[in-house]
């Protein structure tokens, strides 16, 4: 058996919540609105996503949601609806990665909530990139066709991720996952832009946004 097997396994026995059981994807939009009414809840919820993020998601994503690994993304500073519908999406399939599915059908929809309030209340820490050529030229490009949809400072919106200091070797593999067209993500738009991009490109603009603050 794989260590990634292993390691889901070893989590969901740790949250006593096995998959048969996990509630319906459904829920999480209804707590997150009664959430956005009621701060005492709020507050709750963030406590119970500050325990899962210690307990099941800082082996990969941090404890504060900046990632210890290259190629998985930072949760820190993420953007609040975004995150959530990454949720939904890897609840029900349409996003890609068995071990990300699993974990998620574990999970409750207060558990789903409270990691997306308290990732999105951290702040992320962006790792600067050495080469100022590289940077410059990636800025150049992100200027021309990022800043209409991640916005100027690379934190998009509510719908849109903020993608100011993600990790770059997470930002280059998505792209080209969008360019290649390998399934794991759709997003029209995304591969459209993508399918347009040389490799020095994508090079180039990682390295910047990667050292957004």
């Amino acid at each position: 058996m794989s260590k990634k097997k292993l390691l889901l396994i070893g989590l969901l026995v740790a949250l006593q919540c096995p998959l048969a059981a996990a509630q319906p994807a459904a829920g999480v939009s209804e707590r997150m609105a009664a959430a956005q009414k009621d701060a005492a809840l709020t507050a709750s919820l963030q406590k119970t996503g500050r325990r899962v993020a210690g307990s099941v998601c800082a082996n990969c994503h941090g404890e504060g949601g900046n990632s210890v690994l290259p190629d998985v993304p930072n949760l820190a500073g993420q953007n609040q609806a975004y995150l959530l519908e990454q949720i939904r999406s890897f609840s029900d399939g349409k996003r890609r990665n068995s071990f990300m599915e699993g974990i998620m059908k574990a999970l409750t929809a207060d558990e789903k909530v409270g990691i997306v309030l308290f990732f999105s209340s951290q702040e992320v820490v962006p790792k600067p990139y050495g080469n100022s050529a590289m940077v410059e030229r990636g800025a150049q490009y992100f200027k021309k066709v990022c800043v209409a949809c991640h916005g100027d400072a690379g934190r998009g919106n509510e719908q849109i991720a903020r993608i100011a200091g993600q990790q770059l070797t997470y930002l280059r593999t998505t792209l080209h996952h969008f360019r290649d067209s390998v399934g794991v993500r759709t997003n029209p738009l995304m591969i459209k832009v993508a399918k347009a991009m040389t490799d020095d490109e994508i090079d180039a603009v990682t390295a910047y946004v990667s050292s957004m603050k």
